[in-house]
């Protein structure tokens, strides 16, 4: 566990406890849209029916925005659901893996609000936001900015739920990480800080979700992830877990405007005892 959390390089959430990647993709998108666009409104006019709960992922639109890994976990997860799916990336690289599961691309940048801006015109009515956007020590600003510009473009769209994806170690954590591994990554940790704060400050016009994964690894999923309102708890957990965990608390009243950590309870730094937040 130690050596796991003793890692100080990022990828798109989290401390990386391992840093294995995807997949073979391949290129050929136009900015803005996804080549499957007319389809999928066609498909969408045969079968859409009224959504009888406030967030039931049964053929709503979600947006995900973020890079591999737990990202794209999720949009397979909500794709499985049942959800219409558009995520955005800044390059067509995993074009191929991404319309494979069903989802929409739509190329952006979050640091573009333009880019974010056009995402809408592909979808009806966005219900959700999940945002897996993070940035690295040596460029943090998209952990701020771009995902306060995506914040904002939910705001203006009326998205109904907001759910971001930070760090074990941002805000009222700091504490919860061993203190060189929170050293390293506190250039990252501030700026994901105040994309957590934004959107707390508007909870009266939009629902948020935040959830802090630990020391991420890109491992098969153990089961064994929980989530806790204990802000001193800290541990590894596996990508595809954080995104089961994801998935569950984007549509869980229990996670209303909460603020979790996720980690392995098999995988935990020290011997900590902690409630388990349950949704």
């Amino acid at each position: 566990m130690a050596s796991a959390m003793a890692s100080t390089s990022l990828r798109s959430t989290g401390f990386v406890a391992n840093s294995k990647q995807s997949t073979t993709l391949r290129a050929g998108a136009f900015k803005g849209q996804s080549l499957c666009t007319t389809t999928r409104f066609t498909q969408k006019s045969r079968t859409r029916h009224v959504i009888t709960a406030a967030l039931d992922p049964d053929n709503i639109d979600i947006l995900v925005a973020g890079g591999g890994g737990v990202g794209m976990d999720v949009v397979k997860k909500l794709k499985d659901m049942g959800a219409w799916v558009t995520f955005i990336q800044r390059t067509d690289s995993r074009r191929q893996a991404i319309e494979q599961m069903g989802a929409l691309l739509h190329i952006g940048d979050a640091m573009d609000e333009a880019s974010l801006e056009s995402a809408w015109a592909n979808m009806d009515d966005c219900k959700c936001v999940v945002s897996t956007l993070g940035g690295s020590p040596a460029d943090s600003s998209v952990d701020s900015i771009g995902n306060i510009n995506l914040i904002n473009a939910a705001l203006k769209h009326g998205v109904e739920r907001f759910l971001l994806v930070t760090s074990i170690g941002t805000g009222d954590s700091a504490g919860a990480p061993p203190p060189q591994v929170f050293e390293a990554l506190k250039t990252v940790l501030v700026e994901k800080q105040k994309a957590e704060d934004y959107l707390k400050e508007n909870a009266n016009k939009m629902e948020f979700v935040i959830i802090r994964p630990g020391g991420l690894k890109t491992e098969p999923s153990t089961g064994s992830a929980v989530l806790t309102e204990d802000t001193s708890v800290c541990g590894a957990v596996h990508r595809p877990d954080v995104a089961n965990l994801v998935c569950k608390a984007l549509f869980s009243d229990a996670a209303k405007n909460k603020v979790l950590s996720a980690v392995d309870k098999n995988q935990l730094f020290g011997t900590p005892e902690f409630e388990v937040f349950e949704l």
